[in-house]
């Protein structure tokens, strides 16, 4: 039986790689294969999953990561100890493929592993959720607008923000260690899966070019996420019979377009509402106008669902983003999605199909857009957004895509 050992800081199924993640092993033992699963076991305590799981470190471990990163920005070079450790699990588990999705989360040491790794002979698939891959620190650029990366870092102007460093920038040196370190791979022996079109075509201004580079999108549960009856949710809320204008975001912050969407609630008529699902501090909920309902979370995925199609329009104004689930969701939903030209965010929607795309911090274009919808109105667009979501989103169709690669790296 052939063995898949996925990587991963966290497995926890209300974190979307940790989710990925268990939906792939599930699908991999379905056709066959013995699945296990590395994970942070400092940060993500002892969680349940149907793979086998490998626990990687402590809650020391983590601590001490956490406090090199922070004091000499060298993030992802401590863990030295339980590293060497995790190596001696992969040589018991003895895999066929091993699959990273991230390594950064204070809890692996990458140049103790790829030390490994480039030598052990096994396929090694890497899925690049975010940037961190190829930058010298950050694992976003887009908003701060910074192309250092395509050269050399140094001068990190997001030094603290995460991975955070208080202290020292160690940007380009870091930069070179990564890139020493991942093309110590041998090029038969590492794939590289972006996540979006987007993140490929960076990938192949890196130095990490040389590679094969193929994208495979994300996939969603179209069976949860589709059109409902929106009744109940309405009533709960008391958005009553008001066209809403939906915003979502796990935490709510700059880069995620929470004063865009302060914006749009500054210009909505008196038959609008603006819902923003997701965290937000005490300091943005002071600021909210009367026009905006803020959710903290939803109870469940089914009440996620009915929000979704219960909206008019969802918006998403993000400044830096790979590949958004969020989107996938509301046009599975039948609601068109409005997004800025951010990372590869537009690369679900299909132009007066399933939504529309703008320039970034173009507030006017986002409610021109949302007008348009109004005026057309959203009956127009939900057949075709479900349609499209069917077609291209079902996670069982991009998870497959994972196994048949999985398959053909075995037959090599």
């Amino acid at each position: 039986m052939a063995r898949l050992l996925q990587i991963n800081p966290v497995v926890r199924t209300n974190t979307s790689t940790g989710k990925i993640m268990k939906e792939i092993g599930d699908l991999a033992m379905a056709n066959g294969w013995e699945s296990y699963i590395a994970y942070s076991k400092g940060r993500d305590g002892v969680p349940e999953a149907t793979s086998k799981l490998v626990p990687v470190g402590s809650r020391l471990s983590v601590a001490i990561h956490g406090l090199e990163t922070r004091l000499f920005d060298r993030h992802g070079l401590s863990s030295r100890i339980a590293t060497r450790r995790f190596i001696q699990e992969i040589e018991k588990i003895n895999p066929d493929v091993i699959h990273i999705h991230n390594i950064h989360g204070y809890f692996l040491n990458y140049k103790i592993l790829f030390d490994y790794l480039s030598k052990c002979g096994k396929p090694v698939i890497w899925t690049v959720h975010d940037c961190w891959l190829y930058t010298g620190h950050c694992y976003y650029y887009s908003a701060a607008g910074c192309f250092k990366w395509k050269t050399a870092c140094g001068q990190c102007p997001q030094r603290r923000a995460f991975p955070t460093s208080v202290v020292f920038d160690r940007s380009r040196r870091n930069y070179m260690d990564k890139s020493e370190a991942f093309n110590s791979m041998p090029k038969d022996k590492f794939l590289i899966v972006p996540v979006s079109e987007w993140i490929g075509a960076e990938l192949r201004q890196s130095y990490l070019k040389d590679f094969d580079i193929r994208v495979i999108h994300n996939g969603i549960d179209t069976s949860v996420f589709k059109p409902v009856d929106s009744a109940a949710i309405r009533q709960k809320y008391g958005l009553g019979d008001r066209h809403i204008i939906l915003g979502l975001a796990s935490i709510w912050m700059k880069e995620k377009g929470f004063e865009d969407m302060l914006q749009i609630a500054q210009r909505v008529r008196d038959d609008e509402e603006v819902v923003l699902v997701g965290k937000m501090t005490a300091e943005q909920k002071a600021r909210l106008p009367e026009t905006v309902v803020s959710i903290d979370r939803t109870d469940n995925q089914q009440e996620l669902a009915a929000l979704y199609s219960a909206a008019t329009a969802f918006v998403n104004p993000t400044w830096q983003d790979n590949y958004p689930t969020v989107n996938l969701e509301a046009i599975s939903c039948g609601t068109p999605v409005i997004t800025y030209r951010t990372g590869g965010s537009p690369e679900s929607i299909v132009e007066d199909e399933t939504g529309f795309v703008v320039e970034q911090g173009d507030i006017v274009g986002l409610m021109a857009c949302i007008r348009f919808i109004r005026q057309t109105g959203k009956e127009r667009y939900s057949s075709r957004c479900r349609e499209y979501a069917l077609a291209h989103f079902r996670k069982e169709d991009r998870y497959q895509d994972y196994i048949d690669l999985y398959e053909s790296l075995t037959l090599r």
